[in-house]
């Protein structure tokens, strides 16, 4: 039995690493999907009223998964860009993760997805949680506004909807669901009597899912079919009464997809036209920008979250209105940081500047930062005593193979990479990941394929094919133990970065990720490790009948 010790350590490893890599990357997309902001039960409160309306409706068309590129080309939408130039036009940046329901709620609370609250990845619809905080259907509600919203039934779930005075949602997310949208809102906008009207189409997200994505022709057909309801939503409304803004939640990466860090995911369109705007093109803007922008319009608080700035140039208003905004965005950043630096039991210092919102924002994220690389210190010392101490014993392990063993990581390293990257086209992101079944069942034949090509380049180098079927197996599994130890390195560095699971702050999306990818990596390499350890065996026992 003592000649076997060794092989049977390695497979209780290989057993321990399943359970380990299973359990871990469960619990850690369990934290991403019950991850709530450190203001959730301590919301800070709108203050008051900034006015009265300078237009008597604010009109959004929010087009789901509209690409910034794609709302440039006047060849799929030629009305949107006749929006653009009769308007203000700018780039709109947004923040990871880039799905729907963090999207929507940055855009109606002002607040990036960190503090405000909602979903941070897609949520069934008996899931979806109200928002804890404020936003600008509530504040509109609460100066006495009428409100309404045509809208994918998510929004029934996340707006309150005593905020909204008339709504219709729809299950349905295609072009048919769309023309009920627009069929549903039609009627409020040429009535005139709802000052803050969300419209909301699917289409566009849709054929990013299911038809192929921005490379595929129905992309941009979906678009141009957007484009029409948009002009259909612009003349029915009197632009020299109401306000149009048209923006996007997130935008898609080339193959259809999004959630994660994806540059072009992060990037929408903003169009803002109609009564009380100054045409013209501007500064870039971010997603949070929206909500305080709305309230500067409409005269109501600002969201008690808000992390934006109100677009006070865009706006044609008085310059004491604009110093009510200036006077009620200190008050109301003094207010979320009170809220934020008691919520994470960190001070939080502020450079006074002219720019109120940036100096704040700027307090708060010093503060969450010395708050996160403190446990970051720790965690970083117990990684590299264990990662030192695999590593060493994975070097030592592979004595005297060493040299044939790197070859077989290598080449699994390599596969792995050329088929996710290029044969599949994916990203190391949220963004690639179409469903759970989906990313076990392609990372399972990934891993078989690669981890196929490293056992023969490390059985060539080693000509295990020639040995007894104790050496045979024994080598294999050294070999399937250093490719363990170099898949863990990804794995040590989100677990400093972010710490095992998502708690009291959003992680950094792509160490988070790559943590997420090589924990089932882990799992895979070690199962089917245990497969191929076998078939060593019986090579050997070919061997020896030859």
């Amino acid at each position: 039995m003592k000649k076997f010790t060794p092989l049977l350590i390695g497979i209780l490893i290989c057993l321990l690493v399943i359970g380990g890599s299973y359990y871990w990357a469960l619990n850690l997309m369990d934290s991403v999907y019950s991850y709530r902001s450190p203001l959730h039960n301590s919301p800070p409160l709108p203050g008051e009223s900034l006015g009265n309306p300078y237009t008597r409706s604010v009109v959004i068309v929010l087009v789901d998964g509209l690409r910034y590129d794609t709302s440039q080309d006047i060849s799929v939408m030629p009305y949107l860009n006749q929006l653009r130039e009769l308007g203000a036009s700018v780039e709109m940046h947004s923040q990871p993760p880039s799905y729907s329901q963090p999207g929507y709620t940055a855009l109606l609370t002002g607040a990036w997805p960190e503090i405000n609250d909602g979903p941070m990845i897609t949520l069934g619809y008996a899931d979806i949680p109200t928002f804890t905080q404020d936003d600008i259907f509530s504040d509109a509600n609460a100066n006495g506004l009428l409100t309404a919203i045509s809208a994918f039934d998510w929004f029934e779930k996340l707006v309150p909807q005593e905020a909204v005075s008339e709504s219709f949602y729809t299950a349905g997310e295609d072009q048919v669901a769309d023309r009920d949208v627009v069929d549903a809102a039609l009627p409020w906008l040429q009535a005139g009597k709802y000052q803050l009207v969300l419209i909301h189409l699917d289409q566009v997200d849709y054929a990013g899912h299911h038809e192929g994505g921005p490379i595929d022709p129905r992309w941009d057909a979906a678009a141009s079919r957007v484009d029409g309801l948009l002009e259909e939503i612009s003349t029915s409304m009197d632009l020299t009464k109401d306000t149009l803004l048209v923006v996007s939640d997130h935008g898609h990466i080339n193959q259809g997809g999004h959630g994660g860090q994806d540059a072009i995911t992060l990037l929408e369109p903003f169009v803002l036209v109609g009564k009380g705007v100054m045409p013209g093109k501007y500064g870039d803007v971010q997603m949070v920008d929206v909500a305080p922008t709305v309230a500067a319009i409409l005269g109501t608080s600002l969201p008690a979250d808000n992390q934006g700035h109100p677009q006070v140039d865009m706006l044609d208003i008085p310059l004491s209105q604009v110093d009510r905004i200036r006077s009620a965005i200190s008050l109301q950043q003094a207010q979320l940081v009170l809220a934020y630096q008691t919520a994470i039991g960190r001070p939080v210092t502020i450079q006074q500047t002219s720019d109120v919102v940036n100096s704040s924002q700027a307090g708060m994220q010093a503060a969450r930062n010395a708050l996160q690389n403190s446990q970051m210190l720790p965690r970083g010392i117990i990684a590299i005593v264990i990662f030192l101490l695999i590593i060493n014993l994975a070097a030592w392990n592979s004595k005297p193979y060493f040299g044939s063993m790197l070859i077989g990581v290598v080449g699994y390293l390599a596969v792995f990479n050329v088929k996710y990257l290029v044969i599949d086209h994916k990203t190391y992101s949220l963004s690639s990941v179409v469903d759970v079944t989906n990313l076990i069942a392609s990372s399972a034949l990934t891993v078989l394929l690669s981890l196929l090509v490293g056992w023969i380049l490390m059985v060539t180098g080693t000509k295990i094919y020639q040995l007894k079927p104790r050496k045979a197996a024994d080598l294999t599994m050294k070999f399937i133990l250093t490719l363990l130890s170099i898949l863990s390195i990804p794995i040590f560095v989100h677990y400093v970065i972010n710490g095992a699971i998502v708690t009291w702050t959003l992680p950094n999306f792509l160490f988070s990720f790559l943590g997420l990818i090589f924990l089932i990596q882990l799992l895979m390499v070690a199962a089917i490790g245990l497969i191929f350890t076998g078939l060593a065996a019986l090579l050997g026992v070919l061997a020896r009948q030859r």
